[in-house]
């Protein structure tokens, strides 16, 4: 009898842990929807050089992904004028999702001044964890080509604009934070979401938004403030359209304002 409890126990845990480890990273949309489409303004800050740098787009789309439905976002930056002259920077960047959120495959197509790097990284999962494969090639050379495995949910830069669209931030305050992980490179590094309260903000389409402030803390020497490596500001509602978005680099800062928006879920 005593054997048959143990092996019912055991099996109660196998199937419990199983149960949170293949769901611990799922997460609910109700945040955006395929075809919504997001036009922002850049600008660029570094040293005594303050000025419009270009233009931004954010656009989500369903697609196929290796047979299964997937959300596909794509992220474009080009820079003009002034700064383009001084640094030139045309981005795209790729991220590819499941239903539940989880970020599948993530690819970054850099020309930055003289220099071009592709980045690429592929996410799978299994009940232990996610193991991710993660390369670098750099003008030309490849930089790094690496597996990493992490029991923990990881994100890439597209992927974790998806999260904190999608977070609960009920009953945090400011200086509140969410741990999670954030795929930099050859690495994991630990990142945390940053709730900073709400106030109003206005945007480049002339309208004034009700907004939640958010900061990403990204333990990673890319970034020249790594407490507040990235920060937005998202529409306060359901749709959480981010309305700002700062970005502080090693080469400075570049701020995303939203310009218009279409294809809103709700």
């Amino acid at each position: 009898m005593k054997e048959t409890t143990k092996l019912l126990l055991a099996t109660i845990f196998f199937v419990v842990t199983n149960m949170s480890l293949s769901a611990q990273c799922k997460i609910l949309n109700n945040s955006f929807k395929s075809g919504e489409s997001i036009s922002y303004d850049l600008y660029f800050n570094y040293g005594i050089l303050n000025s419009k740098a270009g233009s931004g787009s954010l656009r989500t789309d369903m697609v196929e992904y290796r047979g299964s439905s997937a959300y596909n976002i794509r992220m474009h930056l080009n820079t003009s004028g002034l700064v383009g002259s001084f640094y030139s920077v045309n981005d795209t960047l790729i991220s590819y999702m499941d239903m539940d959120l989880r970020p599948l495959m993530f690819t970054k197509n850099a020309h930055e001044g003289k220099d071009h790097s592709k980045e690429i990284q592929t996410f799978t999962y299994n009940d232990e964890g996610v193991r991710i494969r993660t390369n670098r090639v750099y003008n030309g050379e490849k930089r790094f080509d690496n597996t990493i495995d992490t029991n923990g949910c990881a994100y890439d830069y597209l992927s974790v604009l998806a999260l904190i669209r999608n977070l609960d931030y009920t009953g945090m305050k400011e200086g509140d934070s969410k741990p999670i992980q954030f795929v930099s490179g050859r690495e994991i590094v630990d990142m945390q979401v940053n709730y900073g309260g709400k106030s109003r903000v206005k945007a480049n389409n002339g309208k004034t938004y009700d907004a939640i402030h958010i900061s990403l803390t990204i333990h990673d020497k890319a970034f020249k403030n790594q407490t507040e490596a990235i920060s937005a500001s998202l529409t306060d509602d359901s749709n959480r359209v981010p309305i700002v978005i700062n970005t502080h680099l090693k080469i400075g800062a570049i701020r995303a304002v939203l310009k218009d928006a279409t294809g809103l879920r709700n």
